[in-house]
């Protein structure tokens, strides 16, 4: 059974691959069905409660994700002024203290998505997940935190992916000859609640809770500068 939500994004989208540094790296063209999975774990601790989430925390970790991506996805290259907190250990009273945080300047791509999207969640079986479907309602945003969306109509169900759909977690045989290859991380088959859990600092999530997965996405290369780059679906 598949569950199909389509949204439309109403501000910037960015999302950096797991692999990178916090001071640069390109921005994905999509979100990665970790990041999807993780949003959908928030709208149910926001909806519902904590121990409905952890409940239903094994169930989210092995869906199955799909996306038709938007029509058009234009990436903006820039430098802007950030604030890291300071590696310096002088005190408030010392003469050389200069502020908990330094000034510094760090590389951001963000992803304008032109036309709406739509994500495709499946499993085994032939049930009606509701609760998965109201989790749906609730997501406001995705990839790092103020890339929000806007859901357009009810989730609905699907015995079957539409032929527009690309898969993000199962290996694809046919993708287009220029598509743009993607790398995007999922649940590893093992991940517990405990690792997502942020208040749990005995356990904390590392890079073997993560699978790492390389996608072609339906993107063309249009046109491109040093400043920005515009991707069209094929």
């Amino acid at each position: 059974m598949w569950l199909i939500a389509e949204y439309e994004a109403v501000s910037l989208f960015s999302l950096r691959p797991s692999f990178t540094t916090a001071s640069g790296g390109k921005t994905l063209l999509a979100p990665t069905p970790f990041a999807i999975k993780m949003a959908i774990f928030d709208a149910l601790c926001r909806a519902q409660s904590l121990d409905v989430a952890r409940s239903h925390w094994p169930a989210i970790a092995r869906l199955e994700v799909a996306l038709r991506p938007a029509e058009q996805a234009v990436v903006s290259n820039v430098f802007q002024r950030v604030l890291r907190p300071s590696r310096s250990e002088a005190k408030p009273n010392d003469p050389d203290f200069e502020g908990f945080f330094q000034r510094t300047i760090g590389y951001r791509e963000y992803v304008h998505l032109f036309g709406d999207f739509a994500i495709g969640l499946g499993w085994e079986g032939s049930d009606q997940r509701d609760w998965l479907r109201d989790a749906l309602l609730h997501i406001t945003y995705l990839g790092k935190r103020g890339g929000f969306v806007q859901l357009l109509n009810v989730p609905a169900y699907n015995e079957v992916l539409p032929a527009e759909f690309v898969s993000l977690t199962r290996p694809e045989t046919n993708f287009p000859l220029d598509g743009t290859m993607q790398v995007v991380d999922d649940c590893a088959p093992n991940l517990s609640f405990e690792k997502i859990d942020v208040y749990n600092l005995a356990k904390k999530l590392s890079r073997g809770d993560r699978t790492e997965r390389h996608v072609v996405l339906p993107y063309r290369l249009k046109r491109s500068s040093k400043s920005f780059s515009w991707y069209e679906r094929v």
